[in-house]
């Protein structure tokens, strides 16, 4: 999932670019807004999927910890 938004992310960089060009500045606005949403949706995954690996350890510690 990481690599979708990090590419959507990309296309709309670039789409905002050519609109840029064209000077449609609305719709660059809209297109680089957009890749800045999929951007964030990027870092949320990641971020999600640290916390999720952290809980896991954490949770296989304090097992580990009240066996003894």
């Amino acid at each position: 999932m990481k690599t979708f938004w990090i590419v959507v992310s990309g296309l709309c960089g670039v789409t905002a670019i050519v609109f840029v060009v064209w000077n449609d500045y609305d719709k660059a606005f809209i297109a680089a807004a957009l890749g800045a949403v999929s951007w964030f949706l990027n870092y949320r995954t990641r971020l999600r999927e640290t916390f999720d690996k952290d809980e896991t350890d954490t949770s296989t510690d304090a097992e580990t910890d009240t066996d003894s």
